[in-house]
């Protein structure tokens, strides 16, 4: 192992994120938006050790050399860490802390990647850009995901929402919202993989409905965009709810999907949608105040949600 200047512990922190619209349609060329939920948040501890080299998350304990199929994202992206810093023999433990929900479309892969790489940059002292960033984290994606589109990195290590189109744009937008994004589990796992099926059959079936049903919801993201930067959560909200429409009409909801937005709607929420594959997974709502927040997380309950979550926004104006 090379000299090296390091710390004999460091963190790197990250945090969630969720589509607020371009479920489906973004794989077509429109544009989608992803907030950050800072609230829900990763942190990556490295502390020296005398011998060894320990991992301890919440689902695996053990050392690194051990680590199962699922994990093996996570292990390559530490040992290309390791061989950047000449450190590869390093004893180290690396402790991760989550308060992000897994399989639940809010970034739980690009988060830990995050956090682990800033861990281990803030280690050795050394600055971190975020295009290296973006290029370290792509290397557990790329394992875990297959060929991952950046979306999910950006947002996971940006305080502010992310505008993306395939193959084209991933930019970083201004964002004035005041108020509480709350997301629900339905607690039936998405089906990302079905529901992409399902619009894809659509597409080949009623192409000029379908082709109508996306250009809408790229539509809708662009009025969010300007929703956002003005902080008008009335005109988010009724865009979040027209989306669930189209993405209904589409075939992508579920039952439970469609229970819990008109849960949210009925208990005042000023839009709501699902979010993600679909088919089951999550939905988000939007109110204004933290008591309307209250009362739509009551609702949520009561409709069979098993998870909440909520997100508070404070306006930067």
């Amino acid at each position: 192992m090379g000299l090296q200047i390091m710390q004999s512990r460091s963190t790197g922190k990250s945090h969630a994120k969720v589509i607020l619209i371009g479920d489906h349609s973004v794989v077509y060329g429109q544009p989608a938006i992803a907030v950050p939920l800072p609230d829900l948040s990763m942190t990556a501890t490295v502390t020296t050790r005398h011998s060894g080299q320990m991992i301890l998350t919440p689902n695996y304990q053990g050392p690194m050399d051990s680590m199962g199929e699922v994990y093996e994202g996570v292990r390559q992206l530490i040992t290309r860490l390791l061989k950047r810093f000449d450190a590869t023999d390093l004893p180290f433990t690396l402790k991760i802390s989550s308060k992000i929900p897994q399989e639940r479309g809010m970034g739980s892969s690009a988060a830990s990647s995050i956090a682990i790489t800033r861990a281990f940059f803030n280690f050795f002292e050394k600055d971190l850009s975020q295009k290296e960033l973006q290029q370290w984290v792509n290397i557990e994606e790329a394992v875990t995901h297959g060929s991952p589109s950046g979306l999910d990195a950006a947002t996971c290590s940006s305080d502010v929402p992310v505008w993306f189109i395939k193959k084209q744009t991933i930019e970083t937008l201004e964002m004035n919202l005041d108020g509480y994004l709350i997301i629900a589990d339905t607690g039936i796992r998405g089906q990302t993989g079905l529901a992409v099926s399902v619009v894809r059959e659509q597409m080949e079936t009623a192409p000029e409905d379908t082709q109508g049903h996306l250009e809408a919801l790229g539509s809708i993201a662009q009025i969010m965009r300007k929703g956002l930067v003005e902080n008008d959560t009335k005109t988010i909200g009724q865009a979040m709810t027209d989306a669930h429409h189209h993405l209904q009409t589409l075939g992508v909801s579920h039952p439970s999907l469609d229970r819990l937005v008109k849960a949210a709607l009925a208990a005042g929420a000023a839009g709501a949608k699902l979010t993600g594959g679909g088919v089951g997974g999550a939905m988000i709502a939007l109110t204004d105040t933290k008591e309307e927040a209250t009362q739509v997380i009551h609702a949520l309950e009561q409709a069979g949600a098993q998870e909440i979550w909520s997100q508070h926004y404070v306006s930067q104006k």
